[in-house]
């Protein structure tokens, strides 16, 4: 729409047309494709340009405009615009802008800042709004332009995405993989609470899982977990465990620009995909492994879904993929990160800023360590001495109770103050148990309490449990007494405990009672009282 050339109110030359707003304000009429076609077709009907300029009210240049164009033509810039205050503080902007691609995005230049500094710099005495028009002109010339991509069937791209989500009641950020095929636009996503090396690995193995086939190639960004430094050739020196997975798989792997996402935007898109469609609300589950369950089938039913300008459901085109990719090898890859240790005094190891605990009889030992993405496993030479719940917390100390009791049952005063056994629930029957072992043999009492634990060294706390409320039921307080129901309990007989032999239990001491004895009941007083 073109309006008649005036002063406009917003700031504009009487060379430019009005805006609409101010067009309206000060009367100017505006002329519609409606009026061009009434003086169009008069004109085409007999009518001068003089006559259609008066009956239409309009100038004869108006008319002459209006029969060579069948609408508003709009308004139509001739030349470049001048700025014959800028011209020459052009090469110094352009200086300090290019500068900037050197500094933190948040310490680069804005155009108030530019023009302060010419201001006072270089006695700049033009205005702000040339400034700012120039340097938004500037960008929109240097900004990026993209080729469209077309994917073939077998490749995919992988990458890991945050959100916030509540486990067991705990609410904490998600790290979740996400593997897509850009052929098919299917996905496998899985949730971590750490996006290591083994996250990475173990998304794989279950994405491949997932789909059953293995990709031909897969399209990284430059995480540090992957790629342990860029060579000035541009080559990429793989991290160790990546290499092994890329080794066991058969895969090859090709990287994108260092900061550039669009390299892999088909799987920078189904992140954020993920997480608006996925984990909005907030996702709420028990365990990790509920909620990866969760996510496997949304996945699934994803697949029904037909996308924007395709003819096929993403289940359909994921055939196509399927037929091209490997078939998955015999053996799934150990996603672990592999190192060694040595065991300290206090018979823990060191993995990862954390500290676990080994038995003690493993003091000072070289041991190895295998970091899954939820366990911690730890073995001195062929055999596995110890398992955690790995923690993803810094300088943690993680205990198993039972891997002190040997020590405890030494150094039997530690007991309640040893650290490991600090927060360590038991069934209220040991509590019993040991308040009334320690009431009737002392202190031997209290380490015959710990030795009772170390049952657990190789029966479950379920069967321990209850053997102890048997031992209490029938007053057999003590080990061998406890350990006896055990065995019984786990072999499936009957009890042989000899009470009449047992050298712990009370001995009760009954009288026969007589009437005499009885009768010394009412005694003088009690005569008198009556």
């Amino acid at each position: 729409t073109t309006v008649a050339a005036a002063k406009c109110c917003c700031g504009r030359r009487k060379s430019r047309p009005l805006c609409l707003l101010c067009a309206s304000r000060e009367g100017v009429e505006i002329y519609t494709v409606d009026l061009y076609l009434k003086v169009r077709l008069a004109c085409a009907g007999g009518m001068s340009q003089r006559e259609a300029a008066k009956h239409f009210n309009v100038s004869r240049d108006t008319v002459r405009k209006m029969l060579s164009y069948s609408e508003p033509p709009g308004y139509r810039r001739t030349a470049a615009v001048r700025r014959p205050k800028l011209e020459a503080f052009v090469p110094i902007i352009d200086a300090w802008l290019d500068g900037d691609r050197q500094v933190p995005r948040k310490q680069r230049h804005t155009a108030k800042r530019v023009f302060d500094r010419l201001r006072e710099e270089h006695g700049f005495t033009g205005g702000y709004t040339i400034i700012k028009d120039y340097i938004r002109q500037r960008e929109q010339r240097s900004r990026e332009m993209f080729v469209p991509l077309a994917h073939a069937p077998g490749h995919a791209q992988a990458d890991f995405g945050e959100a916030m989500v509540e486990i067991g009641g705990v609410v904490q950020k998600a790290h979740f993989f996400v593997l897509d095929l850009p052929h098919s636009d299917a996905c496998y996503v899985r949730a971590y609470p750490a996006a290591v090396a083994e996250a990475w690995m173990d998304g794989h193995v279950h994405a491949f899982a997932f789909f059953g086939a293995v990709p031909l190639s897969i399209v990284y960004d430059n995480d540090r977990c992957l790629v342990s430094k860029i060579l000035p050739d541009g080559t990429r020196q793989r991290a160790r465990l990546f290499s092994g997975f890329l080794s066991h798989y058969l895969i090859r792997d090709r990287y994108g620009r260092p900061g550039r996402g669009n390299d892999k935007g088909s799987v920078e898109g189904l992140v954020g995909y993920a997480r608006r469609n996925f984990m909005v609300p907030i996702p709420r589950f028990a365990t990790w492994e509920a909620f990866n369950l969760w996510l496997e089938e949304q996945c699934r039913k994803r697949q029904n879904d037909r996308l924007r300008g395709e003819s096929e459901t993403i289940g359909e085109r994921l055939k196509r993929d399927l037929a091209a990719m490997q078939e998955l090898p015999a053996a799934p890859f150990e996603a672990c990160d592999q190192t060694s240790g040595q065991v300290s005094s206090q018979a823990l190891v060191r993995y990862r800023t954390n500290d676990y605990s080994v038995p003690v009889r493993f003091g000072h030992q070289e041991v190895w360590i295998r970091g899954y993405v939820g366990e911690v496993v730890i073995g001195c030479r062929g055999e596995v001495i110890a398992r955690h719940v790995r923690s993803y917390e810094r300088e943690d100390v993680i205990f198993d109770p039972i891997h002190y009791l040997p020590l405890i049952e030494q150094k039997i005063n530690a007991l309640d103050q040893a650290a490991p056994l600090q927060g360590w629930h038991l069934p209220e029957a040991f509590a019993t148990l040991r308040r009334l072992m320690e009431a009737r043999m002392g202190k031997h009492g209290r380490r015959e309490y710990v030795q009772v634990l170390r049952l657990l060294e190789s029966f479950t706390l379920a069967d321990l449990h209850a053997a102890v409320k048997q031992a209490l039921d029938i007053g057999a307080i003590g080990f061998d007494a406890v350990k006896h129901l055990l065995l019984c309990r786990v072999e499936r007989r009957p009890p042989r405990l000899d009470m009449a032999i047992y050298p712990y239990l009370p001995r009760a001491r009954v009288e026969t009672t007589s009437a005499r004895s009885y009768m010394q009941l009412l005694s003088g007083d009690a005569k008198d009282a009556a």
